[in-house]
Protein backbone atom coordinates (compact mmCIF):
# COMPACT_ATOMS: atom_id res chain seq x y z
CA UNK A 1 0.00 0.00 0.00
CA UNK A 2 1.45 3.41 -0.89
CA UNK A 3 2.23 5.69 2.02
CA UNK A 4 1.16 9.34 2.03
CA UNK A 5 3.27 12.07 3.61
CA UNK A 6 1.82 13.59 6.75
CA UNK A 7 2.98 17.04 7.80
CA UNK A 8 1.04 17.77 11.01
CA UNK A 9 2.32 17.41 14.57
CA UNK A 10 5.86 16.53 13.46
CA UNK A 11 4.65 13.27 11.93
CA UNK A 12 6.50 12.34 8.75
CA UNK A 13 3.99 9.95 7.20
CA UNK A 14 0.90 7.84 7.53
CA UNK A 15 1.40 4.10 7.88
CA UNK A 16 -0.91 1.12 7.59
CA UNK A 17 -0.56 -1.49 10.33
CA UNK A 18 -2.27 -4.83 10.85
CA UNK A 19 -3.40 -5.60 14.36
CA UNK A 20 -6.15 -6.70 16.69
CA UNK A 21 -8.61 -4.01 17.74
CA UNK A 22 -10.37 -4.46 21.07
CA UNK A 23 -13.88 -3.00 20.83
CA UNK A 24 -14.84 -3.83 24.42
CA UNK A 25 -13.51 -5.73 27.42
CA UNK A 26 -14.61 -6.59 30.94
CA UNK A 27 -13.09 -8.54 33.80
CA UNK A 28 -14.86 -11.27 35.76
CA UNK A 29 -13.33 -12.48 39.02
CA UNK A 30 -14.95 -15.30 40.96
CA UNK A 31 -14.28 -18.01 43.52
CA UNK A 32 -15.44 -21.45 42.45
CA UNK A 33 -16.29 -23.56 45.49
CA UNK A 34 -16.13 -27.35 45.58
CA UNK A 35 -15.80 -27.85 41.83
CA UNK A 36 -14.73 -31.12 40.24
CA UNK A 37 -11.52 -31.27 38.22
CA UNK A 38 -10.65 -34.45 36.33
CA UNK A 39 -6.99 -34.77 35.38
CA UNK A 40 -5.22 -37.08 32.96
CA UNK A 41 -1.80 -37.22 31.25
CA UNK A 42 -0.21 -37.60 34.66
CA UNK A 43 3.56 -37.30 35.08
CA UNK A 44 4.78 -39.76 36.19
CA UNK A 45 2.17 -42.16 34.85
CA UNK A 46 0.03 -44.42 37.04
CA UNK A 47 0.43 -42.69 40.41
CA UNK A 48 -0.36 -44.71 43.53
CA UNK A 49 -3.72 -43.65 44.96
CA UNK A 50 -4.98 -42.08 47.11
CA UNK A 51 -3.42 -38.79 46.09
CA UNK A 52 -2.79 -35.74 48.28
CA UNK A 53 -3.66 -32.41 46.65
CA UNK A 54 -0.89 -29.80 46.67
CA UNK A 55 -2.04 -26.99 44.37
CA UNK A 56 -3.52 -26.12 40.99
CA UNK A 57 -2.83 -23.26 38.60
CA UNK A 58 -3.61 -22.22 35.05
CA UNK A 59 -1.15 -23.26 32.35
CA UNK A 60 -1.93 -20.50 29.83
CA UNK A 61 -3.40 -17.01 29.69
CA UNK A 62 -5.64 -17.87 26.73
CA UNK A 63 -9.06 -19.19 27.68
CA UNK A 64 -11.22 -21.45 25.53
CA UNK A 65 -14.66 -20.11 24.62
CA UNK A 66 -17.40 -22.75 24.44
CA UNK A 67 -21.21 -22.66 24.04
CA UNK A 68 -21.08 -19.06 22.82
CA UNK A 69 -24.39 -17.26 22.28
CA UNK A 70 -24.50 -13.56 21.32
CA UNK A 71 -27.78 -11.64 21.07
CA UNK A 72 -28.02 -7.94 20.25
CA UNK A 73 -30.19 -5.99 22.65
CA UNK A 74 -33.24 -4.41 21.04
CA UNK A 75 -33.25 -1.49 23.45
CA UNK A 76 -29.45 -0.99 23.08
CA UNK A 77 -28.57 -1.84 19.43
CA UNK A 78 -24.84 -1.23 19.89
CA UNK A 79 -24.68 -3.74 22.73
CA UNK A 80 -25.36 -7.41 23.06
CA UNK A 81 -25.80 -10.17 25.61
CA UNK A 82 -22.80 -12.49 25.54
CA UNK A 83 -23.23 -15.94 27.08
CA UNK A 84 -20.37 -18.44 27.11
CA UNK A 85 -18.43 -21.00 29.09
CA UNK A 86 -14.82 -19.92 29.61
CA UNK A 87 -12.62 -23.01 29.95
CA UNK A 88 -9.33 -22.50 31.83
CA UNK A 89 -6.64 -25.21 31.34
CA UNK A 90 -5.03 -26.04 34.70
CA UNK A 91 -2.26 -28.23 36.05
CA UNK A 92 -2.91 -30.05 39.33
CA UNK A 93 0.09 -30.96 41.48
CA UNK A 94 -0.21 -33.81 44.00
CA UNK A 95 1.75 -36.30 46.10
CA UNK A 96 0.82 -39.97 45.72
CA UNK A 97 0.70 -42.64 48.43
CA UNK A 98 4.36 -43.51 47.71
CA UNK A 99 5.26 -39.92 48.65
CA UNK A 100 6.17 -39.16 45.03
CA UNK A 101 5.22 -35.77 43.58
CA UNK A 102 3.37 -35.68 40.28
CA UNK A 103 1.02 -33.59 38.19
CA UNK A 104 -1.76 -33.90 35.65
CA UNK A 105 -3.70 -31.73 33.24
CA UNK A 106 -7.34 -30.72 33.55
CA UNK A 107 -9.56 -27.64 33.32
CA UNK A 108 -12.05 -25.49 35.18
CA UNK A 109 -15.02 -23.75 33.59
CA UNK A 110 -16.37 -20.29 34.38
CA UNK A 111 -19.86 -19.37 33.11
CA UNK A 112 -20.22 -15.85 31.72
CA UNK A 113 -23.42 -13.91 31.03
CA UNK A 114 -22.54 -10.27 30.37
CA UNK A 115 -23.45 -7.20 28.30
CA UNK A 116 -20.76 -5.94 25.91
CA UNK A 117 -20.38 -3.41 23.12
CA UNK A 118 -20.57 -5.01 19.66
CA UNK A 119 -19.24 -3.49 16.42
CA UNK A 120 -21.62 -2.92 13.53
CA UNK A 121 -22.14 -5.80 11.07
CA UNK A 122 -19.26 -6.14 8.59
CA UNK A 123 -17.65 -8.63 6.22
CA UNK A 124 -14.83 -9.26 8.69
CA UNK A 125 -16.40 -10.85 11.79
CA UNK A 126 -15.58 -9.95 15.36
CA UNK A 127 -14.39 -12.56 17.86
CA UNK A 128 -15.18 -13.17 21.52
CA UNK A 129 -12.04 -14.23 23.37
CA UNK A 130 -10.79 -14.45 26.94
CA UNK A 131 -7.57 -13.94 28.87
CA UNK A 132 -7.54 -16.09 32.00
CA UNK A 133 -5.70 -16.89 35.21
CA UNK A 134 -6.60 -19.40 37.92
CA UNK A 135 -5.06 -20.65 41.15
CA UNK A 136 -6.20 -23.13 43.78
CA UNK A 137 -4.49 -23.67 47.15
CA UNK A 138 -7.25 -25.94 48.51
CA UNK A 139 -8.52 -29.29 47.30
CA UNK A 140 -8.75 -32.99 47.92
CA UNK A 141 -8.63 -36.22 45.96
CA UNK A 142 -12.01 -37.83 45.32
CA UNK A 143 -11.76 -40.93 43.14
CA UNK A 144 -10.31 -42.54 40.02
CA UNK A 145 -12.39 -43.33 36.93
CA UNK A 146 -11.58 -45.09 33.66
CA UNK A 147 -13.56 -43.77 30.69
CA UNK A 148 -12.98 -45.18 27.19
CA UNK A 149 -9.64 -46.56 28.28
CA UNK A 150 -8.42 -43.24 29.74
CA UNK A 151 -7.73 -43.00 33.49
CA UNK A 152 -8.97 -39.84 35.18
CA UNK A 153 -7.99 -38.75 38.68
CA UNK A 154 -10.75 -36.61 40.15
CA UNK A 155 -10.22 -33.77 42.64
CA UNK A 156 -12.65 -31.43 44.36
CA UNK A 157 -11.10 -27.96 44.71
CA UNK A 158 -11.75 -24.33 45.57
CA UNK A 159 -10.44 -22.10 42.81
CA UNK A 160 -9.88 -18.35 42.33
CA UNK A 161 -10.39 -17.39 38.68
CA UNK A 162 -9.92 -14.16 36.71
CA UNK A 163 -11.30 -13.98 33.16
CA UNK A 164 -11.05 -10.93 30.88
CA UNK A 165 -13.63 -11.13 28.11
CA UNK A 166 -12.89 -9.20 24.93
CA UNK A 167 -14.64 -8.32 21.69
CA UNK A 168 -11.87 -8.21 19.08
CA UNK A 169 -11.33 -8.04 15.33
CA UNK A 170 -8.26 -8.27 13.09
CA UNK A 171 -8.12 -4.93 11.27
CA UNK A 172 -5.88 -2.67 9.19
CA UNK A 173 -5.47 0.84 10.58
CA UNK A 174 -3.96 4.05 9.19
CA UNK A 175 -1.90 5.79 11.87
CA UNK A 176 0.37 8.84 11.93
CA UNK A 177 4.01 7.81 12.25
CA UNK A 178 6.88 9.48 14.12
CA UNK A 179 9.37 7.18 12.40
CA UNK A 180 11.12 4.08 13.63
CA UNK A 181 11.84 3.53 17.29
CA UNK A 182 15.36 4.22 18.52
CA UNK A 183 16.61 1.12 20.32
CA UNK A 184 19.20 1.82 23.05
CA UNK A 185 22.20 -0.48 23.45
CA UNK A 186 21.92 -3.27 26.02
CA UNK A 187 23.44 -2.61 29.40
CA UNK A 188 25.75 -5.49 30.21
CA UNK A 189 25.30 -7.06 33.62
CA UNK A 190 28.36 -6.91 35.86
CA UNK A 191 28.50 -8.32 39.34
CA UNK A 192 30.03 -5.92 41.82
CA UNK A 193 31.85 -8.35 44.09
CA UNK A 194 32.87 -5.68 46.59
CA UNK A 195 29.56 -3.80 46.52
CA UNK A 196 28.60 -2.93 50.08
CA UNK A 197 31.98 -3.89 51.49
CA UNK A 198 33.85 -0.71 50.64
CA UNK A 199 30.97 1.33 52.06
CA UNK A 200 31.55 -0.07 55.56
CA UNK A 201 33.49 2.09 58.11
CA UNK A 202 36.98 0.98 59.09
CA UNK A 203 35.94 0.95 62.76
CA UNK A 204 32.53 0.73 64.46
CA UNK A 205 30.81 4.12 64.44
CA UNK A 206 33.45 5.63 62.14
CA UNK A 207 33.01 7.20 58.76
CA UNK A 208 33.00 5.10 55.63
CA UNK A 209 36.15 4.69 53.58
CA UNK A 210 36.70 6.44 50.30
CA UNK A 211 35.71 9.92 51.46
CA UNK A 212 39.24 11.07 52.24
CA UNK A 213 38.49 11.89 55.90
CA UNK A 214 38.33 9.06 58.38
CA UNK A 215 39.55 10.95 61.43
Amino acid sequence: MPVNNFDGNNCSEKICIQGKKVFDACVKQTTLQQITVSISDTNPTSPAVPLRFVSAKSTTTKGIIENLVVERLTERPKYGRVQADVVVPVEVTYIDSNNEEGSGMGSVTVPADVVMFLPEPSIIPYTIEASVSAVSPEGQYSQTQVIDGVTYYIFVINCCVTAILKVTMDVELILPSYGYAVIPPCQEYTEEVCSGYFELPLFPGGRTTGNGNNT
